[in-house]
């Protein structure tokens, strides 16, 4: 059946991925700038100093999106591009390139999605107040959106201003895997606390503009099922959806944080930066939900000794039959559907974006000089068959962003994984569209699968 008329058909990508030009035009340092300079951070040292060089060829990419036949492109802003030290005035070249940027997407027919915040949080903030665990930040970053509204508020198809919560507080802030490299508890749930609570204050403050387009946040929202049919498994389950799942949606749809989740963080911490309206502000009404689904997570009890409640399962595709992109993440694409299902009948059926959806595989270009990608093009099939499916079943779904648009730096893994429809061989900086873009080009001109 065809998707609805109107339907966004997208691709994504986030400014430090792609951007490169790390110091230029007035450009202050990010987190990601200095995690990524930091030894041992990144796989083979690589940082983002370059990466797809976007900054300088982004109307050839504006050209690449438009080939393909996509009306929408989902990109990021870069806060200390816009704003050096994360307050203060702006800095005018940055701004001018996303202005650029937005122009040169409408003058192709193509709708922009700005995402306000993908991670790169200014290194002048995390230097004077620990960034997200200051609340101050959230104050910074509602007047940082302010800028962008006024600048670009006249260009801007749809408006994100978080995208992953969950990421940038657990990888960043316990696990210390992604910037700033933190690994604590408290500071977790600090951030993620003051990520919503910025949310809440951007909403606000887009509101007060009189702006229409829609505005939302951005949630990588993974179902969780028990690796085994056993009570302690089943706990670990929900303990690991309240950690990831609800600990996010409850307070943007019910204005509460979950009460079971209160309790097992409230044993183990004094959740004293948590203020009476905060929770309330978290909740200011939305026009979408911006999902972004890779795969399921199983998770297991904890064995003895193991610090955590639960453990993530990951395994093999040679042991399950369940086939998996090559960071081993599992191609379910029947737990999309549950996802949206779900979602509809737990949280007033919101509107939704899909913001992001793609997988990793070690692409190479072939003696024909073309990338031959069936395994991509079989999951992306098969997940937007999915969201054809959750569509008849009534939910609310209005577009699809691919991630990515381009191979780009991903993050704590470097270059290695390939998430992008389109090659890039980063030593020449070429193009190279997959199999995969021509596919779902055919796809976006028939408004349907074939």
């Amino acid at each position: 059946m065809p998707f609805p008329t109107e339907f966004a058909w997208g691709a994504a990508t986030s400014s430090y991925q792609i951007e490169g030009a790390a110091h230029e035009d007035g450009k202050g340092p990010s987190i990601w700038d200095t995690f990524s300079h930091t030894p041992g951070k990144v796989a083979n040292g690589d940082t983002g100093d370059v990466a797809c060089d976007h900054y300088y060829r982004w109307a050839d990419d504006l050209d690449l999106i438009g080939s393909h036949g996509l009306n929408a492109y989902r990109f990021s802003v870069s806060w200390p591009r816009i704003q050096p030290d994360g307050r203060g005035p702006v800095n005018q070249k940055g701004l001018d390139f996303y202005q650029r940027l937005c122009d040169g997407l409408l003058e192709r027919g193509i709708r922009p999605a700005a995402t306000l915040y993908h991670w790169d949080l200014p290194q002048a903030l995390q230097d004077d107040g620990a960034g997200w665990q200051n609340r101050d930040t959230a104050e910074r970053f509602a007047e940082y959106a302010a800028i962008l509204y006024d600048g670009l508020g006249d260009r801007v198809a749809w408006w994100v201003t978080h995208n992953e919560p969950w990421v940038a507080a657990a990888l960043g802030h316990r696990l210390g895997i992604h910037a700033p490299g933190i690994r604590d508890l408290a500071a977790e749930l600090r951030t993620s606390h003051h990520l919503l609570l910025s949310h809440g204050l951007a909403v606000e403050a887009y509101r007060s503009t009189g702006l229409a387009a829609p505005i939302g946040i951005t949630l990588n929202l993974m179902p969780t099922y028990p690796q085994h049919d056993t009570h302690e498994d089943r706990r670990a389950a929900i303990l690991s959806d309240g950690y990831t799942n609800r600990w996010y949606l409850d307070p943007l749809f019910r204005g509460t944080y979950p009460a079971d989740m209160l309790e097992y963080f409230a044993a183990r911490l004094r959740l004293d930066w948590i203020r009476p309206g905060d929770v309330e502000q978290m909740a200011r009404p939305t026009d979408f939900l911006g999902v972004n689904f890779y795969s399921r997570r199983v998770v297991r009890a904890s064995a003895a000794g193991e610090a955590a409640e639960f453990a993530w399962v990951v395994r093999s595709e040679g042991t399950t039959g369940i086939p998996t992109s090559d960071l081993g993440w599992e191609m379910t694409p029947e737990t999309l559907l549950e996802l949206l299902v779900r979602l509809k009948a737990d949280y007033g059926s919101p509107a939704i974006l899909i913001t992001e959806n793609g997988c990793a595989l070690n692409d190479t270009v072939g003696g024909d000089g073309k990338v031959h990608d069936p395994r991509r093009i079989e999951y992306l099939r098969t997940h937007l068959a999915a969201l054809e499916e959750s569509i008849a079943r009534g939910v609310d779904v209005r577009g699809y962003f691919a991630w990515s648009l381009l191979d780009n730096f991903e993050w704590a893994e470097g270059y290695g994984p390939r998430f992008g429809i389109t090659y890039v061989d980063y030593a020449t900086q070429g193009r190279i569209p997959k199999d995969s873009a021509r596919w779902y080009a055919d796809v976006v001109r028939r408004n349907g699968l074939p």
